[in-house]
């Protein structure tokens, strides 16, 4: 499932810092975990407490001078902001219709524009934008502290949209109708209250929609467990139920395959993270459900063929589908007879490729993969019950992207980028299967003598845990540069080449060093890449971490003396359990909106959803396995770790801001020092505009100077 996903849509930088080295050879620790019969710091865990937010404020102001003190920091700050509000970005647009759409934020545009142009105009260097909706001004309007988060219109027209807005950037959200041509809200039209909901349009008069009902109508994760029909002109609470899920499930969410011609109502009811059932809404509202194993993931529908992957092998007969398989049958026979049609291969990736996107035009299937972390789309047709497929002729040594398409036409946006190039966004012509430059973004900072590098690391196991370094090509092999590694690992997420806007231009231009790990638990090299960190194996995802940081020194790139590490979401749980497990490692920690209490994460705000990824601690087998790396558990006061800082956000409705919370003052009460940022809005992005996201890099890598020595 990866419609809610633990990862900063921001780049992020973790780092640790170390008091004594160890050798390389030496076995990872396993900590006691401590008794939490009473935890003295379960007050922080509420979030608009008074006196919790006492204390943040507190912090907010122990911390923040130390950096905004510093020169530098007016300097990152002014770089940082500059860049987030250049004009010269690229405006990415998704196409709807005979327009392409875009967001804008700028300085004069905090909250952001809604607008449009159409295609021929946008393909020109500065196009003229027809603003729909301004989000500063409604804002100020309605005395409301909007922020954007996305938009959900009905095909082919794409006039009828349901609005998202959230009150400070927080998941839960409001959803009211809007009417393009007019630029307005629709009168009498529908709205959903504010909560984390999931709305999808059948037609203009009917929704599908998952909210909070009232009483046990949400999961324990706190999604929608209940799918309710809303027909217009009647009141939200006559909705009709059309499915409902188990308390225990993640989430039940809606969702329609609109196509030219048809519009196929369907329903994803998802009992973890990685299992799920999907349904068919029939005309008399009974469902059909898809007959794939409850571990693959649908992906849609092209050719009359459902599409889905294999996150296991699937014996079908006397025929084994391989895990990672993409595979497909045909739906209207499926429909028809409610069984499982003969079912066609169109990819089966091999141990270092993983597919990563799958998208649909109108006459065209494009498949985004990977392959040693470098991506790659092929093109596929289905013609006499036959798959074939040819590359698409893009660059293939960063990373390659659909950024829009949609199933009603062949117009095709896919941007390319890698650690050092700046963005360039195509048009694909799928019919001719040429590409033109839509539109490059500039440089942001001097990238002259710089190099990037693939290495691998052997990790405790003996896996081999790829890596990439950046760097400029005169650095001295003396163990000496500041260098920061960035890590993830978790929810199948792959780290493929971005281009280093922040980490370019605020460290790599000023001689530091930056590296990406490409750990297990994320989705480099597909479901086994993942599924090896999974629950109890969770630690093989730490020790890959700490091999790289091991084979960084090992090649005098750096040492733990000038090692720094960041990482944010999932990546904060690592970066605590790196910090925790192996303080000799690092110099410097940043440790975005993390998770770090482990024992207590199912039973705050989303975290139950995440008992699929790390496994449920009140299980005694998963709570053995838990205790031995979690954080807050495995913090003492007898060890010299880090000065770790730790970033979070008030209004963090996904990962609790109380995580962080408790592991500073549990930290500073034990004695050690640990600097600490929340900030008051933002959401699990930790920013709510680009002026808060650049406040925090420029607090962050202020930080990493000041800690690793970088002038």
């Amino acid at each position: 499932m990866r419609l809610f996903l633990l990862l900063l849509p921001a780049l992020a930088i973790a780092c640790s810092t170390a008091s004594s080295q160890k050798s390389k050879t030496e076995a990872t620790p396993a900590p006691q975990a401590q008794p939490q019969n009473e935890d003295p710091f379960l007050w922080l865990e509420e979030v608009e407490g008074e006196k919790a937010l006492a204390w943040v404020h507190e912090q907010n102001g122990h911390s923040l001078p130390t950096f905004q003190k510093d020169a530098r920091y007016d300097t990152f700050l002014n770089e940082a902001d500059s860049i987030l509000n250049a004009k010269d970005k690229i405006p990415y647009g998704a196409l709807r219709g005979d327009y392409v759409y875009n967001f804008w934020q700028d300085d004069k545009n905090i909250r952001g524009l809604w607008r449009r142009t159409t295609l021929e105009d946008y393909r020109k260097a500065a196009p003229t934008w027809d603003v729909i909706l301004d989000f500063d001004a409604l804002a100020k309007t309605e005395d409301k502290n909007w922020v954007y988060k996305g938009v959900r219109c009905l095909p082919p027209q794409y006039n009828r949209c349901m609005l998202r807005l959230s009150d400070g950037g927080t998941d839960a959200s409001t959803y009211r109708e809007f009417d393009v041509a007019s630029k307005s809200f629709v009168t009498d039209g529908f709205v959903v209250p504010n909560a984390k909901s999931s709305v999808a349009w059948l037609n203009e008069n009917t929704l599908f929609l998952g909210t909070h009902w009232g009483d046990d109508s949400l999961t324990d994760s706190g999604y929608p467990r209940i799918v309710k029909m809303w027909q217009r002109g009647t009141p939200l609470a006559d909705a009709k139920t059309i499915h409902s899920g188990a308390k225990a499930d993640v989430g039940v969410w809606p969702f329609v395959m609109h196509e030219p011609g048809s519009a196929t109502p369907m329903i994803a009811r998802s009992m973890t993270f990685y299992t799920s059932q999907y349904f068919i809404i029939k005309d008399d509202h009974s469902l059909l459900q898809l007959p794939i194993p409850e571990s693959a993931e649908f992906s849609g529908r092209f050719a009359d063929q459902f599409l889905f992957t294999l996150r296991e092998a699937w014996q079908v007969g006397d025929t084994q589908h391989p895990q990672g398989a993409l595979l497909s049958f045909s739906a209207s026979e499926f429909v028809k007879t409610g069984k499982l049609p003969t079912i066609q291969t169109l990819l089966v990736p091999d141990t270092r490729t993983s597919i990563e996107g799958i998208t649909e035009t109108k006459d065209h299937l494009l498949i985004t993969t990977i392959h040693n972390v470098k991506g790659k789309i092929l093109q596929f047709a289905y013609e006499n019950n036959n798959w074939s497929s040819a590359p698409v002729d893009l660059p293939q040594t960063g990373s390659l992207s659909i950024s829009s398409a949609n199933p009603f036409i062949n117009t095709i946006f896919i941007n390319y980028e890698d650690h050092i190039t700046p963005d360039t966004l195509y048009e694909f012509d799928a019919d001719n299967q040429k590409s033109s430059v839509l539109k490059t973004l500039p440089a942001r900072f001097n990238a002259d003598g710089l190099q990037v590098h693939q290495y691998e690391a052997k990790s405790k196991d003996g896996e081999m845990i790829p890596y990439f370094v950046i760097h400029h090509k005169d650095v001295k092999l003396d163990g000496k540069n500041p260098t920061v590694l960035y890590g993830y690992g978790g929810f199948e997420i792959s780290l493929v080449p971005r281009y280093s806007t922040m980490a370019g231009k605020l460290w790599l231009e000023r001689g530091g060093i930056y590296a990406i790990a490409n750990i297990r638990g994320g989705g480099e090299f597909g479901p086994r890449w993942h599924k090896a960190a999974l629950k109890e194996k969770r630690q093989r995802a730490y020790d890959d971490f700490a091999a790289v940081a091991e084979d960084l020194a090992t090649r005098k790139l750096t040492s733990p003396e000038h090692l720094g590490i960041m990482g944010g979401s999932n990546g904060g749980l690592l970066m605590g359990v790196a910090f925790t497990q192996r303080p000799d490692l690092y110099k410097a920690v940043v440790c975005q909106v993390p998770l770090l209490d482990m024992f207590r994460y199912t039973k705050l705000l989303a975290g139950a959803s995440w008992a699929g990824e790390y496994g449920d601690p009140e299980d005694p087998v998963m709570r053995e396995a838990i205790a031995k790396y979690s954080p807050y558990q495995n913090v003492v006061a007898d060890k010299a770790y880090p000065e770790v800082f730790f970033v979070t956000s008030t209004k963090d409705d996904r990962v609790h801001p109380g995580h962080a919370r408790k592991m500073v003052a549990k930290m500073k009460a034990q004695g050690h020092k640990v600097f600490y940022y929340e900030n008051t809005e933002g959401g699990h992005a930790a920013g709510a505009n680009l002026k808060q996201h650049a406040k925090r890099y420029a607090l962050e890598f202020t930080y990493f100077s000041q800690q690793l020595g970088l002038p």
